[in-house]
């Protein structure tokens, strides 16, 4: 068959996974349970070969095991999870140390091909994939890497050349769990495959997009990771900026990795970097009492800003972010407001209409939903929003796990999962101006929206309200409070 730009590279099924990190708490809270669930599907029959600083054997791995599948809530299936447990085994010793990758070389001796994820901290992914290397088991291999992947352009780029030096850019992949979201793949299917989003989805119909990551939770036992990273790298620069470019993007030419990528570095590159000056930072009230943060930390739990996409499709079109811990509701959601009508029909002197807008909950109780207007019988109020939509999990059943996702895709070398490395860099460059400004993030109190600076974005009218879940009670139009919460 002929070779063309958009033809991805083969990509070899793996024969074991070996799990750096499978006693840490990535693998607790996420890897384990995805497992798990994967062996229960029937998608995952090659061994999982743990790998530990850490004195357990294989029935300590296992028992751990047991313990990380139930606590995420699942009702253990005793068949299940012995063919789980049965191909499950560790390696232990120090990821420094030379004799571990020996032990490794011989656990894996005779497996094929093999699948290295690394689920550990970045500064350890160079030290490993050299050490790999230096034990020959870069070869019939394939290396995947969680993120963050650097902390700016220029350590994205150096970390991409030294992996590269072991493992070439077929046999390299990047993790963005929220890649793994099949809601948020949800986005590209609800554009692409349904025409009557088709016409409407341009700056002509657009008025603005709102994308919001909010958590209720706060740092918690994370302080010293999160201290070090913040809002902006742990989930604008990458997770959120991954939902913009599914947003904006052109439809791709092919049904493959490669050209959905090419298509999302292209909507990226018609992207603005970040403006300081329509950037708000803020810090819940707390935060450096929390173990593991410096004193004094100037670290953002809170980020907002406006953004634009300078293409014929989106010009002009503001596109506002925000996120945040210690915020009022935990909601993962993307609001598409459109423009209202040109005259003013059903509201009166007191009373506008508010526009449609079309949701989209990619976390949680994931599924869309339109907010039309329609009139209320006897009402002197005018029109009410009523919601239309579709509940994922009603209509669709079990969502799978992000994490199922990604581990299935790492396992079978399918790399649609997975972070296409330009798109990465041109994420960094976006951010790049508001990386590490000098001046202090604003205080807000935990279970607000934030500092008030963030609803006073540029342009911004208020931000929608978003609840705990994405269908509840209509309301009248115009019955929102500050922020975008339900008037009292």
């Amino acid at each position: 068959m002929t070779e063309t730009l958009l033809s991805p590279p083969e990509m070899e099924r793996s024969d074991a996974l070996v799990l750096f990190g499978i006693s840490g708490d990535l693998a607790k809270k996420m890897l384990l349970p995805a497992l798990y669930r994967l062996t229960e599907s029937g998608k995952l029959t090659v061994p999982v070969i743990g790998v530990a600083a850490t004195d357990w054997d294989d029935d300590s791995l296992r028992r751990h095991a047991r313990e990380a599948v139930a606590a995420e809530g699942t009702d253990i299936d005793e068949e299940v999870f012995a063919r789980f447990a049965a191909n499950l085994s560790i390696v232990t010793g120090d990821f420094a140390d030379a004799a571990t990758f020996t032990r490794l070389r011989e656990a894996v001796a005779r497996r094929g091909f093999v699948t290295y994820y690394l689920a550990i901290p970045p500064s350890l992914f160079t030290e490993v994939a050299g050490s790999l290397a230096a034990e020959g088991l870069n070869r019939n291999a394939r290396l995947v890497v969680e993120k963050p992947f650097g902390h700016d352009v220029d350590s994205a780029r150096k970390l991409q050349d030294e992996l590269s030096a072991h493992f070439d850019n077929a046999h390299l992949l990047r993790v963005d769990h929220f890649l793994g979201n099949r809601a948020v793949e949800s986005l590209m299917v609800s554009r692409f495959a349904n025409t009557l989003l088709a016409p409407i989805w341009h700056r002509a119909y657009v008025d603005n997009v709102q994308i919001t990551l909010a958590e209720d939770f706060d740092v918690a036992d994370r302080g010293s990771f999160y201290d070090a990273v913040g809002c902006l790298r742990d989930v604008v620069q990458n997770h959120m900026l991954q939902v913009l470019a599914l947003l904006v993007m052109e439809p791709p030419s092919a049904t493959n990795a490669q050209a959905q990528g090419l298509e999302k570095w292209r909507a990226l590159h018609a992207t603005r970097t970040m403006d300081p000056a329509v950037t708000v930072r803020g810090q819940y009230d707390g935060y450096r009492d929390v173990k593991g943060v410096k004193p004094g930390s100037t670290t953002e739990t809170y980020f907002a800003t406006r953004m634009f996409v300078d293409n014929w499709r989106w010009a002009d079109v503001p596109f506002y972010l925000r996120s945040g811990k210690a915020l009022a509701v935990s909601a993962t959601e993307v609001v598409v407001e459109l423009r209202k009508p040109p005259l003013e029909l059903f509201g009166g002197d007191d009373i506008q209409t508010p526009p449609n807008t079309i949701r989209f909950r990619i976390d949680g109780d994931t599924g869309i939903r339109a907010d039309l207007m329609l009139n209320k019988p006897d009402s002197t109020t005018g029109p009410m929003t009523v919601p239309i939509g579709v509940d994922f999990a009603q209509v669709l059943g079990r969502q799978e796990l992000p994490y199922e996702n990604i581990l299935h895709g790492a396992v079978v070398g399918d790399p649609e999962c997975f972070a296409f490395f330009p798109a990465v860099l041109e994420c960094w460059r976006i951010v790049g101006p508001v990386l590490d400004p000098a001046e202090p993030p604003l205080p807000y109190a935990p279970g607000s929206w934030g500092p008030e600076a963030g609803d006073r974005l540029p342009g911004l009218r208020n931000w929608h309200e978003l609840g705990s879940r994405l269908f509840g009670d209509a309301r009248p139009a115009g019955e929102r409070g500050p922020g975008g919460e339900p008037a009292d």
